[in-house]
């Protein structure tokens, strides 16, 4: 497992990937099945594995966050990049911080609480955390007002954040005055798209950013390392072309929950039998949505299979 220090090199080796945590019938983690993921993402290029909103992280107690890290550690292999989140509220976060300060994990990301938090206790939070862990952790700005731009810089200014997840969701991707604002205060080399393929053109044309974030690279890993080799090389036709494969299960996943629809498209596209969701989240039940998911997710898997072949 990588152990070695976050920097901006690290950030753009792989597409970060955001899988979906596998479950047998009785809720336990199912070894087998995210090893399985996991070998279909590294044979795709992809070797950074971020634990956090899709995996559901936010419904997992701290008794089972020791058992995860357990399992990561077991599944990692040598240069894998294997990151949990924590949180999102600071007293739950501050509990995992005390197992992760035992093991070789080298950060991991401060989930965003909503409710009840205010913009300076986030920013007091996310400090406070990375005290008590002794390491830089990644912050994870996925809503208007949840911390002020001023803060986060201060942040990364006194080595508590080494890295930023944006994830603000805009209409026009390439107009966000948040972004603008926290691109201005920090090293932008740090900065990771955060919301998978949909903003990449915007987010790496406009604003230059140089990684990202997806739940979609566990259908087709292939791709979406072709995106991010486009993105090192500016390339933007390549970047709207690649990305245009992704576009169905995008919608759908907008339209019915990222993460309960990324969760039912690995299953269905025969990737791994991810079962079901821990609560207070459910599986997807509806048939015709479930249709929908299985014919997009295989169309976008035979389409990465496609471009292993011609690769």
């Amino acid at each position: 497992m990588f152990t070695g220090p976050i920097t901006p090199a690290r950030l753009r080796k792989s597409v970060l990937s955001v899988p979906p945590l596998a479950r047998r019938g009785d809720l336990a983690l199912d070894e087998a099945q995210n090893r399985s993921l996991l070998d279909y993402l590294r044979a795709g290029g992809v070797t950074t594995f971020l634990y956090g909103g899709n995996a559901n992280l936010y419904n997992m107690g701290v008794t089972e966050f020791g058992a995860l890290l357990d399992m990561l550690e077991r599944l990692a292999q040598p240069d894998d990049w294997m990151l949990p989140s924590i949180g999102a509220d600071y007293g739950k976060a501050c509990d995992q911080i005390d197992l992760l300060k035992s093991r070789n994990f080298p950060t991991a990301m401060v989930l965003p609480l909503k409710f009840p938090a205010t913009p300076k206790g986030a920013a007091r939070g996310i400090g406070l955390l990375a005290e008590r862990y002794g390491r830089p952790v990644i912050a994870y700005v996925k809503d208007e007002g949840y911390i002020e731009p001023s803060d986060l810089a201060a942040l990364v200014k006194e080595g508590s954040v080494c890295a930023i997840k944006y994830a603000i969701v805009r209409r026009e991707p390439a107009e966000d005055a948040v972004l603008s604002a926290i691109l201005k205060s920090v090293d932008p080399a740090i900065v990771v798209s955060g919301i998978g393929e949909r903003p990449v053109p915007a987010h790496c044309g406009t604003f230059g950013l140089k990684a990202f974030t997806s739940g979609s690279v566990c259908v087709a890993p292939r791709l979406s390392s072709a995106i991010l080799k486009a993105v090192s090389h500016g390339d933007q036709p390549t970047i709207a072309r690649l990305r245009a494969h992704f576009m169905l299960l995008e919608d759908l996943r907008d339209q019915h929950s990222p993460l309960r629809v990324l969760h039912e498209a690995v299953r269905l596209a025969g990737i791994a039998e991810t079962g079901p969701i821990l609560p207070m989240l459910s599986n997807i039940e509806d048939p015709e949505i479930l249709r929908a998911i299985e014919a997009a997710a295989r169309r976008l898997r035979d389409a990465d299979s496609s471009a292993a072949v011609a690769a």
